[in-house]
């Protein structure tokens, strides 16, 4: 048999040491590291308390938990709409009761104008809404609603930090919705660490989502980001959570996108278009005319990209330049997509089809602020960069998608139909996509098949 080894300090057995947490993953670990042995981030690693060890004696036996089949037909969740159209085609059709949303966005891109247009909204459409800040003075939030003209929507407003008089205020006042901005200021008064702690936001998410579930009453969350775009604090936070929303968009251009990235009411990735005015942040119907509006004719290193962001198709304008470098290692500068992306298909033009970019920056760029994270986006990126180190524009009535294999073969994707529709409505006339595209021909667009990424480099420039 072994030997029981115990630890014994002056006055008894040792108590539980304390744990430290992984703020970007949640690990947990025994000692403070200045690196993450699970994701490898460095600096993330906070001090928390031991938890309780629980019941003394036997544990008590339970009850029988009610069980059903998937064959149970259940109604689909009641939503109320609030008039905003983005904004409800975002959450899946309107907002589902007595449930939990996270929204999270860079610092001072628009979070709070957004929720208090958003909660002004739903309270003209008849629900009852409370506005809980705690990074604001009430006056602060009045002095912001003036300015957007909302002073005249029946919201209460709140300014506190403390979550116990808070739930108690939600609990007497039992709104159908209540908007939380932040949760990193936070703290309950039972947990030992200063608000913003993982400890903290963890606990606070927990009792404002159970809260949400028991009282019936829809709770939306305000989540700072860290410098890398994630939500800040652990991420058990948006596994509580029924939605989870990023805000996004470049302080130099007036678009923003909020996109849905976790939604149990419907479909993920979806995405609503606002554009930031002086009067607050406006709906963009037709986001494809928005982000085309500024559209040079003709112009190298440019090409048209026929996407899909969550139900709705999308055309956006991918910017290359590509220039001789006075440096050793020539740069390559992304905006709005993948790094990696890049280096794949330089890698995959130089392999295939011999064109090489060794003594050449390539700078790529979104026009708008639009993130694209679609691998349809692959051929419309060769077609910008080649026309711009050949010098040769593309055509400016061809939209262009396709996902380009490592063997430089062009793989066909879904919805080539609404991709050419939109285009149609546009006024684009031809396209260039892979080959088995399922299409009928009924948009209007002649579309050219290309099998693979040599057939389309001659067909476009000649070479190959």
């Amino acid at each position: 048999m072994r030997p029981c080894l115990w630890l014994w300090h002056e006055g008894g057995m040792s108590k539980a040491s304390h744990t430290f947490t992984c703020t970007a993953c949640g690990a947990s670990h025994k000692k403070w590291n200045g690196q993450c042995d699970a994701c490898m981030a460095w600096n993330t690693l906070v001090e928390e308390s031991p938890l309780s060890a629980g019941p003394k004696g036997p544990v008590a036996k339970g009850r029988t938990i009610p069980l059903t089949d998937l064959a149970t037909q259940a109604e689909a969740p009641p939503r109320a709409a609030s008039g905003m159209a983005e904004l409800d085609r975002v959450l899946g059709g309107g907002l589902v009761a007595a449930s939990a949303i996270l929204v999270g966005g860079d610092p001072g891109i628009g979070k709070s104008t957004l929720l208090l247009q958003a909660v002004a909204a739903f309270a003209r459409a008849g629900l009852k809404c409370m506005y809980v800040s705690g990074e604001e003075a009430a006056a602060q939030v009045q002095m912001r609603a003036q300015r957007l003209g909302l002073q005249d929507a029946h919201v209460q407003l709140g300014a506190e930090t403390n979550l116990r008089d808070i739930l108690t205020t939600l609990d007497r006042e039992r709104p159908a919705l209540a908007v939380i901005d932040s949760i990193q200021t936070m703290w309950l008064d039972s947990i030992e660490s200063a608000p913003g702690s993982v400890s903290q936001v963890r606990a606070a998410a927990h009792e404002l989502v159970t809260f949400a579930k028991k009282r019936g009453v829809s709770v939306i969350l305000v989540g700072h980001v860290t410098k890398d775009g994630q939500i800040a604090g652990p991420r058990v936070v948006e596994h509580m959570v029924d939605t989870v929303l990023y805000f996004e968009g470049e302080r130099g251009h007036q678009f923003r996108i909020l996109r849905a990235v976790k939604n149990r009411f419907g479909p993920a990735d979806e995405i609503g278009v606002f554009e930031m005015t002086g009067a607050g942040l406006a709906e963009v119907s037709n986001p494809s005319a928005l982000f085309l509006s500024d559209r040079e004719k003709a112009t190298p290193g440019s090409a048209v990209f026929a996407g899909i962001e969550g139900t709705r198709p999308v055309l956006t304008e991918i910017q290359a330049l590509v220039a001789p470098s006075t440096l050793g290692t020539p740069r390559r500068t992304v905006v709005g997509i993948d790094g990696g992306r890049l280096s794949t298909i330089l890698a995959v033009l130089e392999a295939r089809v011999g064109i090489s970019f060794a003594g050449l920056d390539v700078f790529l760029n979104v026009a708008g602020g639009l993130r694209v994270n679609e691998p349809a986006a692959d051929l419309a990126i060769a077609g910008a960069i080649l026309s711009a180190r050949e010098d040769v524009a593309i055509p400016p009535d061809m939209v262009l998608f396709g996902e380009i294999s490592l063997s430089g073969a062009l793989r066909p994707v879904g919805q080539t139909e609404n991709r050419l529709k939109e285009a149609s409505k546009l006024g684009f006339t031809q396209a260039i996509a892979p080959r088995l595209s399922k299409y009928t021909q009924s948009s209007g667009i002649r579309l050219r098949e290309m099998p693979d990424l040599t057939a389309f480099v001659g067909e476009m420039f000649g070479a190959g």
